[in-house]
């Protein structure tokens, strides 16, 4: 579609003065918008600023306090999402809403079968699924079991399933947060096909590229308000961070060069196996010196996980050495847990702050002291902590870490998501370790934090200490790591120095292909 044709194509979308609110939270604020019939719209803004609230209206989930919807010129109500997909509107989720056991064509005919009968839309479902996997390159196999496909494929059926129920509009939340650059890539292409054939696509992303790579259109929204609708051609990462936060943001980190010293860590050939004696470390090895950053880039699920789990005292190994500072850490789990590895110099920040980082339900202060709550200074005597202390020590750190509401006796649950990570990272690298254990840094986290926590990352390094990084953010491996190794199905697959590779040789050792295979 040209830009005279998009401009004068009629609205799929038309929102005028949406409202809502839970209690006292205002999340959306009579916001209008429009979107163009067969264009890709990108929607952008920070944790809490509304554009999740303002997607789930729009597909039923929540029903506005004010505010009407118009869909292709027509006014219409969409009190539930059944509505919503009578109305021509698909959601594809960032978490998929796949029942793993299930195949390809029940997950797609479930919840639009024909009848009690389901022999004959299974035939049906069959015979259209090989139809649109033509039509829109979404090539998958009906009879494949969800659990056995990759991630890619499995969003391929969540497209297929909105394909299936003839929606003409299609919202993505974060459509490429857990896929490969290749699958990311495989991706755009199907949504220019979809565009071409005349849907309207919502794209719902905090990674500004890809807005300027794949979207005709940028709303941006800020704190439940909507602030600017651009053409991307116009704009700019720049101007749209800008705009989403309400200041200039450095969007790259600006770091000197490193200046390694000693070896700090050592990890030489480490297996792990699971619960279900599944192996999911397979032979790692690699090291670490004072003043560096290691990155480990690889798709979640291969063995990034148990690294950092074990590494931080969490699980025990099956064999393999470690060696901190030239002393070997026993890795049975009989004398090594996540305390002692505190007490000789690591911290550890993990890749689920709201599952293991921190206790919802208790105070900022309470979670700020976990796991360090023998320090002297939180000791008022033999018997009794100091918790007048702690709450100094965490109002200290959260003026320090620009954490809001700097209260710290509010509970974690209370906080936004990047808030709630900046109080975990505030607690471990206010430490001082010798070796800080950070996985993914700033998942779910809005731009102003990802360059605040990016910022006290690279202090650290500068102050002479070791830092394994895992992040399935390539942007966010190449701009932090001096170093980078991929993982794939257990193993380092190889290592590179960011300014001697790219995103595509990356991407295919991610996706276990050596530069011989290839």
């Amino acid at each position: 579609m040209t830009d005279a044709q998009s401009d004068s194509a009629p609205y799929a979308i038309e929102l005028k003065g949406i409202s809502k609110a839970f209690g006292p939270v205002q999340a959306n604020k009579d916001i209008s918008i429009k979107v163009r019939k067969g264009t890709i719209h990108g929607i952008v803004g920070e944790n809490g600023a509304g554009k999740s609230t303002l997607m789930s209206i729009l597909y039923g989930f929540y029903k506005a306090d004010e505010g009407e919807i118009f869909i292709n010129g027509t006014l219409t109500p969409i009190p539930d999402s059944q509505a919503a997909i009578s109305a021509g509107i698909g959601m594809v989720h960032q978490h998929f809403k796949l029942v793993e056991n299930f195949t390809v064509v029940e997950n797609v005919i479930l919840g639009a079968e024909d009848g009690a009968l389901l022999k004959p839309s299974v035939a049906k479902a069959r015979k259209l699924l090989t139809e649109l996997a033509a039509e829109y390159e979404l090539h998958v196999d009906p009879d494949a079991i969800i659990e056995d496909l990759s991630v890619g494929h499995q969003q391929r059926v969540e497209i297929l399933k909105q394909l299936y129920r003839e929606a003409d509009i299609l919202i993505l939340d974060e459509p490429t947060g857990v896929l490969t650059p290749a699958e990311a890539d495989q991706l755009f292409r199907i949504l220019g096909r979809l565009k071409d054939e005349g849907k309207t696509i919502i794209m719902i992303t905090h990674k500004l590229r890809e807005i300027m790579d794949v979207t005709d259109t940028v709303s941006v929204m800020r704190r439940g308000e909507m602030t600017a609708t651009v053409k991307t051609a116009d704009s700019s990462p720049e101007e749209l961070a800008e705009l989403m936060v309400g200041r200039k943001v450095l969007l790259r980190v600006d770091k000197s060069p490193t200046k390694p010293g000693q070896t700090v860590l050592q990890v030489r050939d480490l297996v792990v196996h699971d619960e279900q004696k599944v192996e999911r470390l397979k032979g790692v090895s690699f090291e670490i010196r004072a003043g560096e950053v290691l990155g480990i880039a690889g798709v979640s699920g291969n063995g990034q996980t148990e690294l950092l789990e074990v590494l931080g005292g969490m699980i025990a190994a099956t064999s393999g050495e470690i060696v901190l500072n030239g002393d070997s850490i026993d890795l049975t789990g009989a004398k090594s847990d996540g305390q002692s590895r505190r007490k000789r110099g690591i911290a550890h920040v993990p890749e689920d702050r709201q599952r293991e980082g921190l206790i919802m339900n208790f105070a900022a202060w309470e979670n700020v002291a976990f796991g360090y709550h023998h320090d002297p200074k939180y000791q008022k005597n033999r018997l009794f902590m100091d918790n007048a202390a702690m709450k100094r020590d965490t109002a200290e750190k959260m003026e320090h870490y620009d954490v809001r509401p700097p209260d710290p006796m509010l509970q974690a649950k209370n906080f936004s998501g990047g808030n709630q990570q900046k109080i975990v990272v505030a607690r471990e690298i206010e430490r001082n370790p010798d070796l800080l254990l950070v996985g993914q840094p700033t998942r779910g986290v809005d731009i102003g934090a990802i360059e605040f926590i990016h910022k006290q990352i690279i202090s650290l390094r500068d102050e002479g200490k070791a830092i394994l990084l895992v992040s399935v953010e390539l942007d966010e491996i190449f701009s932090l790591s001096d170093r980078i190794a991929v993982m794939f199905d257990g193993r380092i697959m190889g290592e590179r120095l960011p300014d001697e590779t790219n995103e595509g040789e990356l991407g295919l050792l991610m996706a276990g292909v050596t530069k011989g295979a290839a």
